[in-house]
């Protein structure tokens, strides 16, 4: 991990991670986490037991490219804050829970495991941004047939702040150990799902006045019969 010369950013470990958890339905808001919930039902996915939801997966699904390959076209991306515990310290990236849509309405398990996860290369040591979590907002847009629009758009507030996410976690059973990345749960969307050629993520800090940010294309391969 190599710190930048501005002393603010990291490279993001990705390389030095063995458990990957992806937490869903994370949300501070009751009603705007089953808002999120009915906006998956409407393509068939099974509301959760509870919330939130803790999926441990393979840390090989991470991956810094700027291009993903997809089994058919019904994917789509999620903007998240990720969470990296450290030899150095917890550290906080811009990821996109990419997601196949279609497996999500057999297992949504299953559906987060078998796409890669794009991930900034950079990332801030979360104490930089700690006294002001609050005022960090997160970004996305997708781009479908050269269209780009805003896809989704909301401060972190939206979401469990990341020490009570690792609560909830180890009340799980969990361990947010050192080699850990957390994908921490996403905003509603601005207007339904779309299954986009390439999404752009953001996680700006208004106070310091600067931004994560990772662009990434999708190449969706036919499904073979």
């Amino acid at each position: 991990m190599t710190i930048q010369a501005n002393g603010a950013e990291l490279n993001t470990p990705i390389d030095t991670i063995n458990k990957l958890v992806i937490a869903g339905w994370t949300g501070r808001n009751p009603a705007l986490v089953r808002k999120h919930i009915e906006e998956l039902q409407t393509i068939g996915v099974k509301p959760p037991s509870g919330v939130p939801v803790f999926y441990e997966m393979s840390p090989t699904v991470l991956t810094t490219g700027s291009e993903i390959t997809a089994v058919g076209p019904a994917t789509s991306g999620e903007v998240e804050f990720v969470l990296f515990n450290t030899a150095h310290g917890v550290v906080v990236a811009v990821g996109s829970d990419h997601t196949d849509r279609w497996l999500e309405t057999v297992s949504v398990h299953h559906s987060k495991q078998v796409c890669a996860k794009p991930v900034s290369a950079r990332a801030w040591p979360l104490h930089l941004v700690a006294a002001h979590w609050d005022r960090l907002v997160l970004r996305s847009y997708s781009t479908r047939a050269g269209r780009r629009r805003l896809y989704q758009e909301g401060a972190v507030t939206g979401m469990l702040a990341p020490e009570f996410l690792i609560e909830r976690y180890a009340q799980s059973g969990g361990e947010f150990a050192i080699g850990t990345a957390m994908y921490c749960g996403t905003l509603a969307l601005q207007d339904g799902i779309e299954y986009g050629d390439a999404f752009d993520i953001e996680l700006e800090d208004p106070v310091r006045q600067m931004k994560l940010q990772h662009h990434y294309r999708i190449r969706a391969v036919a499904v073979a019969s």
